[in-house]
């Protein structure tokens, strides 16, 4: 197994620049993998989507966020699943709390 890269300034600088589109997509992601515990594909996704997006264009964005860490691969014909960096960010960032 490979160990996961360190959290350097350069990568929160690249989480931190995530366009609109890749966080609605990174939060299904997240989503769908804390509902069901499986890799998440871009088929499947593309679907539940409430925009029109390609599976080809999914696969484009979660390849970035497997780039810039936030995502990896359990295999090569498996979907993604978030990493413990993107599960931070998830936590941190995009997760919406209601009131009790």
């Amino acid at each position: 197994m490979i160990p996961p890269k360190p959290i350097t300034e350069d990568r929160l600088t690249g989480i931190a620049g995530l366009d609109q589109r890749s966080r609605d997509i990174f939060r299904r992601i997240v989503e769908s993998y804390l509902r069901d515990g499986d890799p998440v594909g871009s088929r499947n996704l593309s679907r539940i989507l409430p925009s029109s997006l390609s599976p080809a264009t999914v696969r484009n964005v979660m390849s970035d966020l497997e780039a810039s860490g936030m995502l990896k691969q359990p295999h090569t014909s498996a979907g993604r699943v978030p990493t413990d960096l993107g599960l931070r960010f998830f936590v941190d960032s995009l997760l919406k709390v209601r009131s009790l």
